[in-house]
């Protein structure tokens, strides 16, 4: 008897070249077969989803996953279809914490932002600083660091240094772009491509650097577009929410965040917390609130006076994402076919913008993606990223990690990660983590309570291509 039985769903597969009315059937928590018509007498247990769509589980690679943004963020994922997820700023200490206490089943990774004043000394950290910061990362965890220009412009010199150092330690490096020479727009993004020179780097939420606070957004989305055609070792990936997602806070008056601060420039009001105050009450910010186990955004009165109760440390989004951005980088290809961004993500988790299948399945019925196309930035091409061997395919003999949405409601309907299910039907029913690791941060995962998942980033499409 087959553990469970997916009947009648039209599966997509591209890397094994399936697409059609399939069963997978899933044992031990393998897949061990998908084929047409196999017996539902052969299964203890069998879930019926015709009319659904059947994919390989989705892989959402720019996510946040710490308490301070939300300790819903995994079951917020699970109900979004996600399978497996990268956390994108740590810290690492509250990333383990939250996937032992409140995990949904999911597959995470977590990566290290510097941090002044934390683990690293100021705004100019030089190498051994950035070493012993990366170090301490690795043993704890972590697959590497980030840079984090939202809250923190770092000389150019020493984000230049931590590209260099993470490359030469085969560490994951990504970017949020921006330094103090620039800011996180357009030219802090061209900055970041040209301090990265030939290593290896990710290259977070593209689409937010094309905002239209430089020239107009259709010209700094094509100059994004051609520097990344112009280094194609650099990774990325893009979202395709209006909202952005940023910290609230406030001090001496003034938010603490460059991010912040652009956005209150973008609706036209002033970069002060007068300023914001304002703005969440005519409904241009909205704050993060706890809600009915998810985080979800109110403005207005209300928020103003529980944005105030916190001493304004709140989450807050903005709708500074125009359109034209978000398409042009979801399908943008290069001239051998290849896509420009690698990989579609939400910047999300605890942020409630996880939109890969609302927004994504609204790229297949417009025609700008096909399902295989979707398939492969949604799950195939970040499962290579971060070296997963169980995602990406619907491969017999992988552990199951399936997705699956209903194509006319455009929402997620079942998870399956790791051979166990985790959400049916809006509902979560999965519990713990996977914790995506090195060598070095094994150990410590497993005092944490998690399961390691050990991988070798030299090995991965982070380092190897795609």
């Amino acid at each position: 008897m087959y553990d469970l039985l997916i009947k009648n769903g039209r599966v997509i597969d591209p890397v094994n070249g399936v697409e059609g009315i399939k069963d997978i059937a899933i044992e031990d928590r393998r897949i061990v077969r998908v084929e047409e018509d196999i017996p539902s007498f052969s299964a203890s247990e069998v879930l019926d989803v015709c009319g659904k769509t059947v994919i390989p589980g989705l892989v959402d690679i720019h996510t946040h996953l710490s308490p301070s943004t939300s300790r819903y963020s995994h079951r917020m994922l699970a109900l979004a279809g996600v399978t497996a997820a990268l956390d994108m700023s740590g810290p690492i200490d509250g990333v383990l914490r939250l996937a032992r206490e409140e995990g949904a089943g999911l597959t995470v990774a977590s990566i290290e932002a510097l941090v002044p004043g934390a683990n690293i000394p100021g705004l100019a950290p030089d190498s051994k600083d950035i070493e012993k910061a990366l170090d301490e990362a690795l043993d704890k965890g972590s697959l590497g660091i980030k840079l984090l220009a939202a809250a923190y412009l770092l000389e150019p010199d020493s984000i230049g240094n931590a590209f260099r150092i993470a490359n030469k330690r085969r560490a994951y490096v990504a970017a949020h772009c921006g330094s103090s020479k620039t800011n996180s727009d357009i030219r802090g993004f061209l900055e970041a491509v040209e301090l990265a020179g030939s290593n290896r780097v990710h290259m977070a939420h593209v689409n937010s650097y094309c905002r239209g606070l430089i020239r107009p957004d259709a010209e700094e989305t094509e100059e994004a577009v051609r520097a990344l055609i112009d280094h194609p070792w650099l990774r990325s990936e893009s979202y395709m929410s209006q909202m952005n997602g940023n910290s609230a806070g406030c001090e001496n008056g003034i938010p603490k965040t460059p991010v912040t601060k652009n956005c209150l420039r973008l609706g036209g009001y002033p970069e002060t917390q007068e300023g914001l105050r304002q703005a969440i009450l005519d409904g241009w910010a909205n704050i993060n609130i706890a809600a009915g186990g998810q985080n979800m955004l109110i403005n207005g009165p209300e928020a103003v006076e529980r944005w105030l109760a916190a001493g304004t440390d709140t989450g807050v989004s903005f709708p500074v994402n125009p359109p034209l951005p978000r398409y042009r980088l979801a399908t943008a290809k290069r001239p051998d076919g290849s896509f420009v961004c690698d990989a579609l993500s939400t910047d999300g988790g605890g942020i409630p913008r996880n939109v890969l299948v609302s927004h994504g399945l609204s790229l297949i019925r417009f025609g700008a993606l096909s399902w295989n196309e979707y398939v492969y930035k949604t799950s195939t091409a970040p499962a290579k990223i971060l070296g997963l061997p169980d995602h990406g395919s619907l491969t017999a003999g992988l552990l199951a990690n399936i997705t699956v949405v209903d194509p006319e409601k455009q929402i997620p309907v079942l998870a399956v990660s790791n051979g166990r299910l985790i959400m049916i039907g809006g509902h979560v029913c999965g519990a713990g983590s996977r914790f995506v690791t090195t060598e070095r941060g094994e150990r410590n995962v497993l005092e944490n309570g998690l399961e390691p998942l050990v991988i070798h980033l030299e090995e991965t499409g982070f380092y190897k291509g795609l």
